[in-house]
C-alpha cells in the first residue's frame, strides 16, 4: 500500500517528476502548489506520513509554514518535515531546523538521495530506534522518556520535540555517561555518516536543550564535549 506524502512546491514540473519517481518506489504524493492549501491538508482527518516542503512559495515563506506545522494541534505537529532548500543557503537550513524541520535537502538533488532521506524519516517516525535495555521508559530525575509512546516529560510537563529530535535524545539517553561523537549520533539516527561541515546536529541539540533543560545556556543533562560530541549526564536532579 502506498504511503501518502504531501509535497508543498510551486514548481509543477519538479513536483510531477518527484511524484512519478516516488510512485515507482511505492510512495504516493499529494501535491500542493502553495502554503495555504498545504496547511489545509494537515488539518484533515487523514494526515500525510511526511511533508516535503519548499522554502520559496508564492503565498508565504516555507519557514513560516514549518513554524505553523509545529504549532498545529495533536499528531499533525509531529509529521516529519523534509525541507527542500536552494543550494548555497545554509542559514535557511539552520533556521528551518530550529523551527522544527527534521531534515533538509539542497536543490538540485538526486532522486535516489531524496528517496533515501524520506525512507529514513519514515522509519524513525514509525518506531523508536533500537536501543539497549529492556524498559520502554528512561528516567533521569524529573526527566522521563517513553520510547513506546515517543513522548518526553519534565516534572510531569510535556516537552515538545520533533520525531528526529526525539530519536537524538533517545540515542544519547540510552548511552548515558558515554561520550558520543557527532558522527556516531548521526549514523545511529539517520543511517549515514555526518557530512563535512554539517552542523545540523548542533542545531537540533539546541532545540532539545530548550525543551528539557531548566537553563539551556547552562545545560545539566546534555553536555558538550568540545571537539568530540555530546554526553548525556547519568546523574540529574
Amino acid at each position: 500500500m502506498n504511503t501518502p506524502l504531501l509535497m508543498i512546491e510551486d514548481d509543477h514540473r519538479l513536483a510531477q517528476m518527484v511524484a512519478e519517481y516516488l510512485g515507482h518506489n511505492g510512495l504516493a504524493v499529494l501535491h500542493c502548489a502553495d502554503g495555504a492549501s498545504g496547511l489545509a491538508q494537515l488539518q484533515g482527518e487523514r494526515l500525510p506520513a511526511l511533508v516535503l516542503l519548499d522554502l520559496m512559495l508564492p503565498d508565504m515563506d516555507g519557514l513560516e509554514i514549518c513554524r505553523r506545522i509545529r504549532a498545529l494541534p495533536g499528531a499533525a505537529a509531529q509529521v516529519p518535515v523534509l525541507m527542500l532548500t536552494a543550494k548555497g543557503d545554509p542559514m535557511d537550513r539552520i533556521i528551518g531546523l530550529e523551527l522544527g524541520a527534521d531534515d533538509y535537502l539542497p536543490k538540485p538533488f538526486e532522486p535516489r538521495e531524496l528517496l533515501a532521506r524520506i525512507r529514513a524519516l519514515l522509519r524513525r517516525s514509525a518506531r523508536a530506534p533500537a536501543t539497549p535495555g529492556g524498559s520502554e521508559r528512561l528516567r533521569f530525575g524529573q526527566l522521563e522518556i517513553d520510547r513506546d509512546a515517543r513522548s518526553v516529560t519534565v516534572a510531569g510537563q510535556a516537552a515538545e520535540l520533533t520525531s528526529y529530535q526525539f530519536d537524538l535524545l533517545v540515542t544519547l539517553a540510552a548511552s548515558a555517561g558515554r561520550v558520543l561523537t557527532r558522527e556516531q549520533i548521526m549514523e545511529a539516527v539517520r543511517g549515514r555518516e555526518l557530512e563535512a561541515f554539517d552542523r545540523s546536529i548542533d542545531v537540533h541539540m539546541g532545540r532539545i536543550r530548550a525543551a528539557i533543560e531548566a537553563d539551556p545556556k547552562s545545560p545539566k543533562r546534555i553536555l558538550t564535549v568540545r571537539g568530540v560530541g555530546y554526553v548525556f549526564a547519568k546523574q540529574q536532579d
